[in-house]
């Protein structure tokens, strides 16, 4: 099971690229585990480190800036998460510490997968995610305060409403994964294979 949450208040990190995707998040060569722990020293891999063994970090690279290190919200650009269907990318985030995804828009397939691994992905206006922008670039450490109940997320003195399907809110604020939900059905599941005997 996941970590469930219903309210979380992070700090937020700038990541605004546009197609980022699931190879830049996490690098094909880190995809050897079937486990989903461990993934979180690789996330960004390409990009944070300046070696390939992951000892140099990248000084320039805003999740090694001491401001940001501990930051558990990402606001990116246009199409994140598009690329590979695999699990891995989500895996790397939610291992690192990531609760939500902040951009204009998302792949579909990473959108379900982010779910299922207790991370929320909030879809806003490209004026919006500009103004979070500015927001967390003009105050260090800024945090932003997001609610699932109300579905608002709080930067500063605004607040920006969301949307999300209650399939994937169920996911996230119970911490379900697709064994959880099959466990839903588990005395349904074993009276059914019992008319089988």
């Amino acid at each position: 099971m996941n970590q469930s949450w219903n309210k979380h208040q992070g700090v937020a990190v700038p990541l605004y690229r546009k197609d980022i995707d699931t190879d830049q998040i996490l690098p094909k060569q880190f995809m050897k585990k079937v486990e989903r722990t461990g993934f979180g020293k690789h996330l960004f891999h390409n990009w944070r480190y300046l070696d390939d063994d992951g000892l140099q970090e990248d000084p320039d690279f805003v999740l090694n800036q001491s401001r940001y290190r501990s930051a558990s919200v990402l606001v990116a650009g246009e199409n994140f998460g598009c690329g590979s269907s695999r699990e891995h990318a989500p895996w790397s985030l939610a291992d690192f510490g990531f609760r939500a995804v902040v951009a204009p828009s998302f792949a579909d397939i990473f959108f379900g997968n982010c779910a299922k691994n207790g991370i929320a992905l909030i879809k806003l206006t490209l004026t919006e995610v500009e103004e979070i922008l500015t927001y967390i670039r003009e105050n260090e450490g800024a945090e932003v305060t997001i609610n699932l109940d109300t579905l608002v997320l709080i930067a500063g003195k605004k607040e920006y409403h969301f949307s999300l399907s209650s399939s994937l809110l169920e996911r996230i604020t119970n911490g379900w994964d697709d064994i959880d939900l099959t466990m839903k059905f588990l005395s349904r599941i074993e009276d059914f294979e019992s008319s089988l005997v």
